[in-house]
């Protein structure tokens, strides 16, 4: 039987942790299976999804900057990836490409580990409105939070998204008091990242029983999570939105539903420390 291969694809897609995350499960449940790296140029990428068949992949993920275009280029989509707009998971069934986007259930499936019962803490505060801000919304929907507050500088990007979700999504052009009775506060935008140590936004308005969390993984604890920490606030980091976003592909792919184990996060995070 041949092996199952799968990949990810991006340009450039060099620091992708993806084959980290894969090869360590691939090893753990002793598939036969490969999972690589594979550097698609834009111009590129329709030819790349035609030859996915010939080439014998069972799918793969796909990460910037061509999730838009892998949107466009699939025969068939789930429900989570018409909702935000991109897809970053492939997969073939009786032939025909689909197309799914796991976001929305890493970034759950993440609260769901480490702030279990997170859902029952609306009113939701957005930081950001692009991309992953979609998957977070797509999400705290899904969990049934009626109110949830896009917070982004440029009010008409915010504005789109309300828009496109619909009934309890509203915009604003600035945090300030809507954190005042907030449970939770996501920050989705890149204020916080290495060499950008901008406060996304001060969690000193938040109410005691308030979760903070924030996708940005590096650094771990971002300045928002340790301005929270301070203040006492349960926190959440972003590694484990990338390692449970893993999850339904490599099932779909090798046939086995992982389990994301602290000695996975723990070699992800080796990882990071071992690349500043």
């Amino acid at each position: 039987m041949a092996e199952k291969k799968a990949f990810v694809t991006g340009h450039p897609v060099a620091h992708s942790r993806s084959p980290k995350i894969h090869g360590y499960w691939l090893q753990q449940y002793g598939i036969d299976g490969s999972y690589q790296a594979i550097d698609v140029a834009p111009a590129d990428f329709a030819d790349f999804l035609k030859s996915l068949g010939e080439e014998g992949y069972r799918g793969g993920n796909v990460t910037i900057p061509h999730k838009e275009a892998a949107f466009a280029g699939v025969a068939r989509r789930e429900h989570a990836a018409d909702e935000i707009g991109a897809v970053n998971t492939l997969w073939f069934e009786d032939g025909v490409l689909w197309g799914g986007n796991t976001d929305g259930y890493g970034f759950a499936a993440n609260l769901d580990d480490h702030a279990p019962g997170w859902a029952v803490n609306g009113p939701a505060v957005v930081l950001g409105a692009g991309g992953a801000s979609r998957a977070v919304i797509h999400a705290l929907k899904e969990r049934g939070i009626k109110d949830i507050r896009i917070v982004n500088r440029t009010l008409a990007r915010a504005e789109e998204l309300s828009r496109h979700f619909g009934p309890g999504v509203s915009a604003h052009g600035a945090a300030g008091e809507l954190l005042a009775d907030a449970g939770l506060l996501i920050n989705t935008t890149a204020l916080g990242m290495h060499g950008n140590e901008t406060l996304a936004a001060d969690p000193a308005g938040l109410p005691d029983h308030a979760i903070v969390t924030d996708i940005v993984y590096v650094p771990l604890e971002t300045p928002l999570l340790a301005a929270a920490s301070a203040r006492g606030l349960k926190t959440v980091d972003g590694l484990g939105m990338l390692l449970h976003q893993a999850v339904p592909g490599f099932e779909r792919w090798f046939g086995r539903k992982p389990e994301v184990t602290p000695e996975l996060r723990r070699m992800i995070v080796a990882d990071i420390e071992g690349q500043r």
